[in-house]
């Protein structure tokens, strides 16, 4: 009877090990550049084609338009601060919520990236307005 009981106990631990092996994080160099304004390191983890909602308006843009329009808008809003207050997602997809402070208001930021061979790079991007708190 007690052989049945270690094989049990060692496949539980199986799919925990697996998982906390396999998690993969947001590079921390991301929060950083929200959180400098610097669309150039922002720029870094662009997939090829990038979606962005910025201020309402909404399309896809080659990774170095991409990196225009957010040089733009931190020219515009100097950033103060960033936090990601959420995070989570799966081994080939990862999305963060965050605060952005900037000098003239907040703002909501939701990003996406998507494993892309061996890295995580960003598909997706929407900064709106924070209005809620």
């Amino acid at each position: 009877m007690r052989k049945h009981i270690i094989p049990v106990f060692l496949l539980l631990l199986i799919p925990y090990g697996m998982s906390a092996q396999e998690q993969v994080k947001i590079p921390a160099a991301i929060p950083m550049a929200f959180r400098a304004g610097n669309a150039a390191e922002l720029s870094k983890y662009l997939h090829t084609t990038v979606q962005i909602l910025l201020l309402g308006k909404e399309d896809f843009y080659k990774k170095n338009i991409a990196e225009t329009i957010l040089k733009d808008f931190f020219s515009q809003y100097h950033s103060r601060d960033f936090i990601i207050r959420h995070q989570g997602g799966t081994n080939d997809a990862q999305y963060a919520i965050g605060s952005l402070k900037t000098d003239k208001a907040d703002f909501r930021v939701y990003f996406l990236l998507k494993k892309v061979g061996s890295e995580l790079l960003i598909h997706q991007i929407r900064i709106e307005p924070d209005n809620g708190k």
